[in-house]
Parts: structure tokens; sequence; C-alpha cells
């Protein structure tokens, strides 16, 4: 079973293959295992709470919320925000950075520190780790890369 904090990126499994194969047969889906990654990008493009992800014995559970403001969000959220933006930034190649948070929280520049805080909680919670622990400014990625 994989765990909720894996989803993104994770390989495509079918609960019925079946109905799945005449799903993509009829073009309604697809298998590249890319439908979380896609929500997750969507969220941070019109700067939402974080999608959250539970997992109930042999299903997956997702929650999607309406607009908050960073002040809105609970601290779990900003945290798991985090997260999901570190992910994204390291399937494409890149680190998550002060910045980059910033602008998926829609902060600005100037108000960074709000930022600051809650990559250290990410750090704390072991959901990111620096990419280059020699090197602080080099960005973020998730635990697992």
């Amino acid at each position: 079973m994989v765990q909720p904090e894996r989803m993104i990126d994770y390989p495509p499994r079918s609960r019925n293959e079946m109905l799945a194969s005449l799903m993509r047969r009829m073009g309604l889906c697809e298998e590249q295992g890319s439908g979380v990654d896609k929500v997750i990008a969507q969220v941070e493009l019109c700067q939402l709470p974080p999608p959250l992800f539970r997992q109930r014995n042999d299903a997956m559970q997702v929650i999607l919320y309406g607009p908050k403001t960073f002040a809105q969000m609970t601290p779990q959220e900003r945290v798991r925000a985090c997260y999901q933006h570190a992910v994204l930034k390291s399937l494409s190649g890149e680190k998550m950075k002060n910045l980059t948070l910033c602008e998926r929280f829609g902060i600005e520049k100037g108000n960074a520190a709000q930022t600051t805080s809650v990559i250290k909680n990410a750090l704390k919670e072991n959901l990111i780790k620096p990419a280059d622990p020699e090197h602080p400014r080099a960005g973020y990625i998730p635990f697992w890369a």
C-alpha cells in the first residue's frame, strides 16, 4: 500500500482493471499516473490549500479545499503544501527554495520569513531535506529523493 505522502508521481494501479481498460479505450483516462501531479500543479497555480490524501484500507480518499489565504491555512496545511511543492519541483528537475514557496503561497518577496518558518517545520517533520547540506541556499528536495 502506498503511503499518502508518496502518492505524487507513483505508478498507477487500477482497482477494477476491466473498467479501467474500457475507459482507456474510450479516451477517458490515461495510464501514465500523472493525475495527482496535475491536480497538485493546478492547486498551486490557483494558490489553494493543498489536497489531503487519506489512506482507507485498499482505497485512497482525496479532499480538495476551497480558497484560503496563507494566513487562513493551518500549520499542517502549510507544511503539506511545502512538501507537495518540493515534490513538484523535484519532478521537474528543480529545487524548492524560499522564493518558489513564496510564489506558491502568494506571499510578497519581502515577507519571505513567513515561508522560512514553514520550511523549518517541514524539515522538522522530515518531509523535506536540504538538496545539498553543505550549501544551505541550494534549496530543498522531498525526503525520499
